[in-house]
């Protein structure tokens, strides 16, 4: 994954000063590079029986319908809130400053599915812990693989939110 990283650029102070943010867009923009982003995920997953990968708002989107597609799986999106047509489930989580809602469709799993839960970077895993309660208290039958990142912001600690989930990340920083 060295030579994706390469192709990963940074953007110092954005969105505000002080910020290094890590642009994905020219590696999504390379099909060579993408292709193997999504080889090597479908390769980890390819005999776990996966039902559904779930895409977070709103790069998550990106590789979950990627790698659902390779692994001939479904997909569904967590979403802000009234983005999703039917009727959904939501949960409210805290931010450095204030909060922000998640929501998904009540009819996003079967009963008994396993599903992947991705996203492009954790960073400090509000978003994704709590996209991991969205799902555990309102589908209690369905069974969370592991959740996936492209990058992981090690120095964020982001995993310390994710209890009781295996973690996947392709590329540290």
């Amino acid at each position: 994954m060295e030579s994706v990283k390469q192709i990963i650029r940074d953007i110092p102070d954005f969105p505000k000063e002080g910020i290094i943010f890590k642009d994905i867009t020219p590696l999504l923009a390379d099909a060579s590079a993408f292709g193997k982003t999504i080889n090597t995920l479908k390769e980890r997953y390819a005999d776990k029986q996966i039902d559904t990968v779930v895409g977070v708002e709103a790069r998550g989107f990106i590789f979950a319908s990627a790698l659902a597609y390779a692994l001939e799986a479904g997909t569904t999106m967590v979403r802000k809130p009234g983005k999703l047509p039917y009727k959904t489930y939501q949960e409210t989580y805290s931010l450095e400053y204030g909060t922000d809602t998640i929501e998904i469709h009540q009819d996003a799993f079967q009963p008994g599915e396993r599903i992947i839960v991705i996203d492009d970077v954790l960073a400090t895993g509000g978003t994704l812990g709590a996209t991991l309660k969205l799902i555990r208290s309102n589908f209690e039958s369905v069974e969370i693989v592991e959740t996936a990142f492209l990058i992981e912001l090690d120095f964020l600690n982001g995993r310390k939110k994710l209890k009781d989930t295996s973690i996947h990340s392709l590329i540290h920083y």
